[in-house]
This record gives C-alpha cells, structure tokens and sequence, in this order.
C-alpha cells in the first residue's frame, strides 16, 4: 500500500531497488551474532542463498511493475498461481487438479480482464509469480541451514547487486530527499526483513506444501487494503476472478490437512 503511493514520487524500480537494499541492511543487523556463531558458510550455502536473493530481488521488481499497471488485490490474486503451483506439485493427488484449476481460471478472469488495456502489467505479475514460485522452494532450502536470517541477509546483498542496473538509473530524486529513502528503508524492514525472517522461521517447522497454502489470504487481504487506502473498488469480474483462486486455495489447504494428518 505504502509502496502504491511511493510511486507518485520514485519509479518502481528504484522503489523495489532500495526497498531490497534496506532489507539487507537491517537482516545484516538483526543476524550480526548469527555470522559469528555460525562461521562461513559452504560453497553449496551460498550459492543457495545466492539465487535466493536473487529471485528475491526479482520478484520484488516484477511485483512492483505490475502493480503500478495493475489493481493490488488483482495483482496479488494473479501473483498466487506461483504458490498454489508449488502447492500442487508438492502435494500430488486428484483433488490438485481441481484446486490447480479453479485457480488458473481464476487467473485467467483477472487478466483477460487486462488484456487489452495492461498486457505489460500482466506479463510483470506473471513473472512476479514465477519468481514467487522460486522464492519459496529456495527459501527452504535456505531455512533447513539453521541460521536464522543470516543466509536471508547474504542472498539479498547479492540480489541488491543484480538488481543494481535496473534500480540506478532511475533513483535520482530518492538521493535528493532523504524522507524518500526512509521510506524506502521502511518498507524494506517491514515488507522484507520482517515477513521474509518470518517466512525462514516458518519453513524450518513447517512442510513447503503447507506454507504454500498458508498464503491464502494474501489475494484478499492485498483487495480489502486497496479498497480502504487506495480506492481501487474491485469490479464484480475481478470478485469472480478473485474468489475462483480462493476456491483453489481452500480445496489445495484441505487436501494438505488431510495428508498432513495421516
């Protein structure tokens, strides 16, 4: 929401550049007893955390992209295929196809609804997904190193840098308005360093096929936020469109609970 109306002032992509620097230093922060107890980390960690930042940075820029073309709780919706796709593959049975289903024609509501007007806006949160996709799977894999936020805090200084030519070239008026920066550093602490420590804690109790699903309340959430803060009023379609991925989700999470319990 606060990132919608930074737009006014900052460019996405030096808004999601920042926001991804300002995560790193905070996590850098928050980990500094971690770096020293757990010593250096491996070849294979690092290239873990590595494509985690990456995919991390990449996603935060994709996103950024298509909401600045897109409704948030539109966007949001359309961005969940990635988790529900990782749901489904990582929980295989006849009740996925129907929940992977409902969920793509969800999907296709929301963008055909675009089509014309914003086909940018729909290949960003598009790839937004992908990469959501990504930052899951490889977020596991960081989370099972046991060190807190640390590899979090490694990957996204190497996801700052990727990001770099996409971020520069556009950050001019944040250097000359330090209240654009805190902005930034802000919303990196809370949208970043904290959901995605939240998010490492999580993954080390929990399956990723769970944790995937967990997210269902994103699409809603990320609409009612619009409605009240940025009167973006969702149209009957987007509901529909909104509501057919949240009947995805709701069959993918039962089908979860019950191979969780056996």
């Amino acid at each position: 929401m606060i990132a919608v109306r930074l737009f006014a002032e900052l460019a996405p992509a030096p808004s999601a550049w920042l926001r991804v620097i300002g995560a790193t230093l905070w996590l850098s922060v928050f980990s500094f007893g971690q770096f020293r107890r757990g010593g250096r980390f491996t070849g294979a960690q690092l290239r873990s955390a590595a494509a985690l930042g990456i995919v991390t940075a990449f996603m935060n820029l994709t996103f950024y992209m298509a909401i600045d073309r897109l409704h948030l709780g539109k966007g949001v919706a359309i961005e969940f295929i990635g988790p529900i796709t990782v749901a489904a593959l990582t929980t295989r049975s006849r009740r996925n196809a129907g929940a992977l289903a409902l969920a793509t024609l969800g999907v296709i509501v929301l963008s055909g609804i675009e089509i014309d007007d914003e086909p940018l806006g729909l290949l960003f949160i598009f790839l937004a997904a992908a990469c959501w996709a990504g930052y899951i799977v490889l977020s596991a894999r960081v989370a099972q190193y046991d060190r807190g936020v640390a590899g979090l805090a490694v990957g996204l200084g190497f996801g700052a840098i990727a990001l770099a030519p996409f971020g520069v070239p556009q950050s001019g008026p944040a250097w000359s308005d330090p209240r654009l920066i805190g902005w930034c550093l802000l919303i990196g602490l809370f949208s970043n360093a904290v959901a995605y420590g939240i998010d490492q804690y999580t993954l080390r109790r929990i399956p990723v096929r769970r944790f995937s699903v967990l997210l269902a309340l994103l699409p809603v959430t990320a609409t009612v936020f619009g409605f009240l803060f940025l009167d973006q009023t969702p149209s009957v379609p987007d509901l529909i469109g909104i509501g057919l991925v949240l009947g995805g989700v709701i069959m993918q999470q039962r089908d979860v609970l019950v191979r969780d319990a056996s």
